[in-house]
C-alpha cells in the first residue's frame, strides 16, 4: 500500500468533525517525512503518543492497521530468483502432495491425509526453501525450521524431487508397517522425527506444541551463545503455523518471552487461511487483526503478508480509499465465500458493492478476477515479507500471510467448509487441478494422480538442486551424530549417596547436592542444564544460585533484596540455571530444546527439570510425548512424589498416577527410587546410556521430601537396582514360633513402611524377603518382552522379576505410593502359584500428616503387615 492509498483512506474517515483542520495535520506530518525521513517521524510520535497517554487525553494506540501489506510496494527487494521457474516448481510440489494423499485413499480409504493446508501453504513453504531456510552442514549450524504439520505432503513432494524419496515411498504415505515388504519408505502422518529419524527434526503435530517449542528453542540458542558454548549468533528459527492453531494455549503462552529475550533470531509465519477443520477460525471476525493486535500488543514486529502483485494496481487507481473500507467491513467468514467462489460471484458480491468498486473491475474478466492472488500465493511478495523479517533486529516477527485453503482445488475444495477432510478429488476435478497450474500431465496422467519428477537435467531439477546448495543442502534433515562425553564416576560425585551410614536426608537433598557436586566436573559441569519452573528454593537449591547462577540475556540490572545472603539471588549472562517462571509448559519446552541440542546443534547438553511430581505428565503429558518422539536424552525430576509424602497439598497437588503415565512413553524409563544411593546409582547408569553409549532414552526419577535414614547401597546390587528390583534385605523371625514366610515388595517412600511391617511381623515369627522395586515399569516391560518371545514361538528368557522372587518364598505383597495399577503391571511375571497382593492410593488426595494419609490409603506398616497376614491366613 502506497503513502497515497493510506492518505484516502484515511480522508474518507466520516467522523472528523474538522476535516480542514485534520488535513492540516496530516500535510504537516508529510512535510516532517519528507524533511527529515521516517526516523524523525516516529520519534515525534513516540513523544506526543507519551503526552497523549496522560491523564489529559487518556489514550492509547490502535494496534490494528488496515488490512493492506506491510512492506509497501515500492518498497520491495528485487525478487532474487527465477519466479517463472519458482512457481513451476512449486505447481510440482503441489501436484505430487495431492496425488501421494489422493492414492492412499483410493487405494486404502481409512489412510485419511490432508490436502487443502499445503495446497494454502504451498508458496510460503517454498519461498523458504528457496532463499531463506538454511541447512546445517560442516561449515555452518543452520537455521531450525518448524513444519505446519497438516502440510508434511508438501514436504514429502520436495524431497521426492530432490531425489531423497522414490515414488515407491510416496506411494506409502501413511503406511509405515507395509512399507518395508514393498522395498520402500513407510511416510508418517505428520513430522515424528522417532519414525523418520533422518528426515524430521521436530515433533509439530500436536497442535500449540510446536510454536511453543520454537520460542525455547530460540532461546535456548541465545543461552548456548552466551554461555560461549557454541555460537548461534546467525542462525535463525522459523516456524510456519496455523491461524487456528494459534487458539491454543501453548501457542499464545510464550510470545512476552520472546519479545522479552529480544528473540530477533525467531520468524513465525502463520498461514491464515481462515479456516480451521471445520468451518473459518473468526467467522464474524478477522482473525489477521486479532493475531495483529495480539502480537503487536507481545511485543513482536508484525509483517502482514495480504494481497499479491495483482492488487498493486487496484490500490494504485483507487482514488478514494474504497478497497480498504470494502475490506474492512469484510469478515472472514465471507471472505472464505469469496475465496470458494468463482470471479463472476466476486465480481457482483465483491466488487459490486458500490460504485467506486465497479469501477476498479471494470476492464477485468471474470477469470482474472478469480486469479486475484493473496498475499500467501505471491513469491514476489512472500519474498519481501521474509527479507524484511530477516533483516529486523530487537524483537521477534511474525508473518500474517493471507491465503486461500484448499487454493487452486477449485470447485472441489477451494474454501470450502469441508476442505480440510477433503482427501479425493473425481476427474473433473484433478483437469481443472492441472490446468490451473499448467502441468505438464496429460489427462491421463492427471486421473491416474501420476506422480511427476523433471528430467534430471531440466532446468527446473537444476534450479533446485543449485539453491539448495547456495543454502547448504537439504532440509528438513535430521543429523544425530554427536561427541560422547565422559561420565565421572560415581563415586567422585554420590559417594556420600551409596556410602551413606544411615544418614537422615530426603532424596530431593541428595539429588540437589549430587547435582551442585555434577556441575564441578570440568568436563560434564557446563554441559548441565539445571531446570525449575520457580521452585528452585523449594526443592533447595538456592546454593546452585551463587555457584552457577541462573540465566538472563540482559545480566544483573538491580541490586537483589538478599545480595547479603550466603543464598542470594543471582543472574548473570552465562548463568547456568534455567529458571522458567511458574510455566510448566516453558520448562519442558526448554528441557527439550537441552535434550536434543545432540541432534539439532551436534552439540550434547544434559538437562534436569525438577518440578512438583504432578505437575508433570498430568500437567504438560502432550509436551513430553513430543519430547519422546524428538528423541530427547535428559533427566525428569518428579519431586514430592506420591499421594502421601506431600502431606498438606490435597486433592489434585497429590502425584498417584505419573508413573502410570510414564510406562505408557518406550522410550522413558521411569524410576521410584527409595534410597538417595538408588537415585545416585540411577542417574550414574542414565548419564552413561545418554552420553556414552547415546541412546535415545530419557530418564524419570521420583524424589520425596521426607527425611529418614539412608542406607548404604548393598555390594553388587547395581546392575539388579537398574533393572528395576534387587533384593534389600532377609528378615528372620524374632522369635521361636516360626508362622511362615512372605515376600514384600515396596518402592519409594512406602518401602520405609514395608520395612517397618517387615519388623512388626519378625516379633510375630513371621520371616521376610523384602525387595526393593526401583522401577516397575521396568521390570513389566521385560516381562511383556519375555511374553511376545513365547507367543512368537521363541524361547523367551525368564522375566527378571520372577528369577528374582524366586529366590524367595511365600505370598507376595507389593506396596506403593502410587495408584494400584503401577504395582499391579507385574502381576502376570511374578512367579506362579503364588498370592500376589497389591497395595496403593487409589482415589483422591487429602491434606493431612503424612501418618494420616498412609493410614487413610492402607499403605502404611500396619496395613502392609495386615495384608501379609491376610495373605498367610492369619488375618
Amino acid at each position: 500500500m502506497s503513502d497515497q492509498s493510506l492518505t484516502r483512506y484515511l480522508q474518507a474517515d466520516t467522523g472528523d468533525i474538522d476535516p480542514a483542520e485534520t488535513a492540516e495535520w496530516r500535510e504537516a506530518f508529510m512535510a516532517l517525512v519528507q524533511a527529515h525521513g521516517p526516523a524523525r517521524a516516529r520519534f515525534i510520535l513516540d513523544q506526543l503518543a507519551v503526552m497523549a497517554r496522560g491523564p489529559l487525553v487518556e489514550w492509547s494506540p490502535e494496534l490494528v492497521t488496515p488490512y493492506v501489506n506491510t512492506i509497501a510496494v515500492d518498497k520491495q527487494p528485487p525478487f532474487p530468483g527465477d519466479l517463472a521457474i519458482e512457481e513451476k516448481l512449486a505447481s510440482l510440489m503441489r501436484w505430487n502432495a495431492l496425488a501421494m494423499v489422493a492414492r492412499a485413499n483410493a487405494a486404502y480409504g481409512e489412510l485419511g491425509g490432508h490436502i487443502a493446508s499445503y495446497a494454502s501453504a504451498a508458496d510460503l513453504f517454498e519461498a523458504g526453501f528457496n532463499h531463506f531456510f538454511r541447512a546445517r552442514n560442516e561449515s555452518q549450524g543452520g537455521d531450525l525450521v518448524f513444519f505446519q504439520p497438516h502440510s508434511a505432503p508438501g514436504v514429502y513432494a520436495r524431497a521426492y524431487l530432490e531425489g531423497r524419496l522414490s515414488e515407491a515411498d510416496l506411494a506409502h504415505y501413511r503406511q509405515e508397517i507395509t512399507a518395508p515388504a514393498a522395498g520402500a519408505r513407510g511416510l508418517s502422518s505428520y513430522p515424528h522425527p522417532y519414525l523418520m529419524p533422518d528426515f524430521w527434526q521436530f515433533p509439530t503435530g500436536s497442535m500449540g506444541i510446536g510454536p511453543i517449542s520454537s520460542i525455547y528453542h530460540a532461546r535456548f540458542m541465545r543461552y548456548l551463545t552466551h554461555r560461549q558454548l557454541l555460537d548461534c549468533a546467525t542462525r535463525k528459527v522459523w516456524g510456519v503455523f496455523g491461524d487456528g492453531e494459534m487458539d491454543e494455549p501453548e501457542s499464545m503462552s510464550a510470545l512476552t518471552l520472546a519479545s522479552r529475550e529480544k528473540l530477533d533470531n525467531l520468524v513465525w509465519v502463520v498461514n491464515c487461511n481462515l479456516q480451521r477443520l471445520d468451518g473459518p477460525v473468526r467467522g464474524n471476525g478477522r482473525i489477521i487483526d486479532e493475531l495483529e493486535k495480539l502480537f503487536r500488543g507481545a511485543g513482536w514486529n508484525v509483517i502482514k503478508l495480504v494481497w499479491g502483485s495483482d492488487w498493486d494496481g487496484l490500490f494504485a487507481r483507487d482514488t478514494t480509499g474504497a478497497l480498504m473500507r470494502a475490506f474492512a467491513n469484510t469478515v472472514d467468514g465471507q471472505m472464505q465465500t469469496f475465496a470458494a467462489k468463482d470471479g463472476r460471484f466476486n465480481r457482483d458480491n465483491f466488487f459490486g458493492q458500490n460504485d467506486e468498486l465497479k469501477r476498479l473491475a471494470q476492464g477485468m474478466t471474470d477469470e482474472q478476477i478469480d486469479r486475484l492472488k493473496r498475499g500467501g500465493h505471491d513469491l514476489v511478495k512472500i519474498h519481501a515479507a521474509y527479507a524484511a523479517a530477516a533483516a529486523h533486529t530487537g524483537e521477534p516477527t511474525v508473518i500474517l500471510a493471507h491465503t486461500k485453503k484448499g487454493y487452486g482445488m477449485g470447485t472441489a475444495g477451494q474454501g470450502k467448509m469441508t476442505t480440510h477432510s477433503q482427501k479425493k478429488l473425481d476427474d473433473t476435478a484433478l483437469i481443472e487441478f492441472r490446468n490451473r497450474f499448467n502441468l505438464p500431465l496429460s489427462d491421463e496422467q492427471a486421473r491416474n494422480l501420476e506422480f511427476f519428477r523433471p528430467a534430471e537435467d531440466s532446468a527446473e531439477m537444476k534450479y533446485l538442486r543449485a539453491r539448495r546448495a547456495e543454502l547448504g543442502g537439504v532440509m528438513p534433515q535430521r543429523l544425530a551424530t554427536s561427541q560422547a562425553l565422559a561420565v565421572p564416576a560415581l563415586d567422585s560425585f554420590a559417594a556420600f549417596t551409596t556410602q551413606a551410614g544411615g544418614k537422615e536426608m530426603s532424596t530431593t537433598m541428595a539429588f540437589v547436592r549430587l547435582l551442585g557436586n555434577l556441575l564441578k566436573d570440568s568436563e560434564l559441569g557446563p554441559r548441565i542444564v539445571p531446570i525449575v519452573a520457580d521452585e528452585a528454593r523449594t526443592f533447595g537449591m538456592a546454593n546452585l544460585f551463587k555457584q552457577v547462577g541462573i540465566y538472563s540475556s540482559v545480566g544483573q540490572r538491580y541490586e537483589p533484596e538478599d545480595i547479603g545472603s550466603v543464598l542470594s539471588y543471582r543472574e548473570a549472562l552465562n548463568g547456568q540455571i534455567l529458571e522458567e517462571g511458574i510455566s510448566e509448559a516453558g520448562a519442558i519446552a526448554s528441557w527439550t530444546a537441552a535434550a536434543t541440542s545432540y541432534s539439532v546443534h551436534g552439540f550434547p547438553m544434559l538437562p534436569f527439570y525438577i518440578y512438583y511430581s504432578m505437575f508433570g505428565f498430568q500437567r504438560v503429558g502432550d509436551a513430553i510425548w513430543a519430547a519422546a518422539d524428538q528423541r530427547s536424552r535428559g533427566f525428569l525430576l518428579g519431586a514430592t512424589s506420591g499421594r502421601t509424602t506431600l502431606g498438606g497439598e490435597g486433592l489434585q497437588h497429590q502425584d498417584g498416577s505419573s508413573h502410570l503415565v510414564a510406562a505408557t512413553i518406550p522410550n522413558c524409563r521411569a524410576f521410584d527410587p527409595a534410597f538417595a544411593g538408588e537415585m545416585a546409582v540411577i542417574i550414574h547408569h542414565g548419564m552413561k546410556e545418554m552420553l556414552v553409549e547415546q541412546r535415545d532414552v530419557f530418564y524419570y526419577v521420583t524424589l520425596m521430601n521426607e527425611n529418614y535414614a539412608q542406607p548404604d547401597v548393598p555390594p553388587g546390587t547395581e546392575d539388579d537396582l537398574v533393572r528395576g528390583c534387587y533384593r534389600f534385605a532377609t528378615i528372620e523371625p524374632r522369635t521361636n514360633k516360626k508362622a511362615g514366610r512372605v515376600t514384600l515388595l515396596g518402592s519409594g517412600a512406602i518401602l520405609t513402611e514395608v520395612l517397618k511391617a517387615a519388623d512388626v511381623l519378625a516379633h510375630e515369627g513371621i520371616g521376610c524377603d523384602v525387595f526393593s522395586v526401583t522401577s516397575w515399569s521396568e521390570l513389566a516391560r521385560d516381562g511383556m518382552a519375555s511374553e511376545r518371545d513365547a507367543l512368537a514361538g521363541a524361547k523367551p528368557a525368564e522375566p527378571f522379576i520372577a528369577k528374582q522372587l524366586a529366590t524367595s518364598v511365600g505370598p507376595i505383597i507389593a506396596a506403593t505410593d502410587y495408584v494400584r495399577a503401577v504395582p499391579d503391571s507385574i502381576r502376570a511375571f511374578v512367579p506362579a502359584g503364588r498370592r500376589y497382593i497389591t497395595l496403593g492410593t487409589d482415589g483422591f488426595g487429602r491434606s493431612d500428616t503424612r501418618a494420616a494419609l498412609r493410614e487413610f490409603f492402607r499403605v502404611d506398616a500396619a496395613h502392609v503387615a495386615n495384608a501379609a497376614r491376610h495373605a498367610l491366613g492369619r488375618a
